[in-house]
């Protein structure tokens, strides 16, 4: 088996849904992320051998096949696309780095995206005569009803059942402005300009003042559940170059140092607590690289509820370590299928600022009890 790096990382801004991208279609969120990445990695799009993307509400069509044309790459150029809901975009860069390291292909454009905002509204068709279409808001994640909890409701009974407080939530939601207004310059390295967008759109100076005087939108009295604890829906993408052992001397040194995928994993979990299985993930790459979760350097862990960032890191460890730098997603937002590459390009991006060795870790959940889990290595 070979190796795989990624050599080069973008994303645009996350705008909340219905804001600055509400007229964009997805891919044309992701072409643009597409040709930035080529950018900097001065490669010529006539190198890219596939193209492979997250995406969870775009009503099929195969977006990554539709922003690798609109992006120019060469019309010969493989391109799919994954679903694995919240997981998805995290799940392309490793299925990329599966393949690159298994020799089929020496570069790789790799990540997810969403638009909450371009949407297609969900119909399903009447069984008989007698009964009408009937919208619905998701699919089953689940064959059984009583198993298929909405996240929102899980992430809620989850808070309750281990007594984590509302408060304690809103604490770690305002810790997540905070990082993200501190590091907002840091975090614009990353950002591909777009509608004059380089700043997430979500990302503000969130106080204890406005956190109480919220209603909560899900749980009990003194564990609910908010629209500050809670990561907003929104539209983003997000990419990066997974490339081979034999392309990375010819095209580092551009930008940025490259970063070896040093270890991917994706495992189910119980789906009756969807938040939970990024623990189980974390646990087996780190039993699989050999490495315990005090020997990580940083950690980006997907907070799609504060409450689930919080158990995750507590359980498998980690919750010692520097996570999320430049905040996370309840100062961004939820881009469903981008999420997971999100996190993947922040990862990217804060290990550029770590000493030759250095490690770093990112995990993200997805309904029906998913989860996802990478390592990144500097050489």
């Amino acid at each position: 088996m070979s190796e795989a790096f990624i050599i080069a990382a973008r994303r645009t801004a996350v705008m909340p849904i219905n804001g600055a991208f509400s007229e964009l279609e997805a891919f044309e969120l992701l072409s643009p992320v597409i040709t930035a990445l080529l950018q900097d990695a001065d490669m010529d799009a006539s190198r890219v051998d596939r193209v492979i993307m997250g995406n969870a509400l775009s009503g099929g069509g195969n977006v990554a096949r539709v922003a690798a044309l609109d992006a120019r790459l060469k019309e010969s150029v493989s391109a799919l696309t994954v679903d694995t809901q919240c997981c998805a975009g995290l799940d392309a860069v490793g299925l990329a780095s599966e393949i690159v390291k298994s020799g089929a292909a020496d570069v790789i454009v790799a990540g997810g995206v969403e638009s909450y905002s371009r949407a297609p509204r969900r119909i399903r068709r009447a069984k008989t005569a007698n009964e009408q279409d009937a919208e619905y808001e998701r699919p089953a994640f689940t064959p059984w009803a009583d198993r298929d909890p909405d996240m929102l409701e899980a992430a809620a009974r989850l808070a309750k059942d281990l007594q984590i407080s509302r408060s304690l939530q809103d604490d770690f939601a305002m810790e997540s402005h905070q990082k993200a207004l501190k590091f907002r310059e840091q975090v614009g390295a990353e950002i591909v300009p777009l509608l004059g967008q380089v700043n997430d759109g979500a990302t503000r100076a969130l106080g204890k003042g406005l956190c109480d005087r919220l209603p909560g939108i899900a749980g009990e009295a003194g564990y609910e559940l908010t629209s500050a604890n809670t990561a907003l829906k929104a539209d983003a993408a997000a990419a990066v170059l997974v490339v081979s052992e034999n392309v990375v001397s010819e095209y580092t040194g551009h930008l940025n140092n490259p970063c070896e995928i040093a270890g991917y994993t994706t495992c189910g979990a119980d789906p009756e607590n969807p938040a939970l299985a990024p623990i189980s993930a974390l646990k087996a790459l780190l039993d699989q690289s050999e490495l315990s979760a005090g020997q990580i350097d940083v950690v980006e862990m997907m907070e799609a509820f504060a409450v689930q960032a919080m158990v995750c890191l507590h359980r498998s460890g980690l919750a010692g370590q520097p996570f999320n730098l430049g905040g996370g997603a309840l100062a961004r937002g939820h881009p469903i299928g981008a999420s997971g590459a999100i996190n993947v390009v922040r990862l990217y991006h804060q290990l550029q600022a770590f000493p030759a060795g250095s490690n770093g870790i990112s995990a993200i959940a997805a309904a029906g009890g998913l989860g996802s889990a990478m390592l990144l290595r500097q050489p």
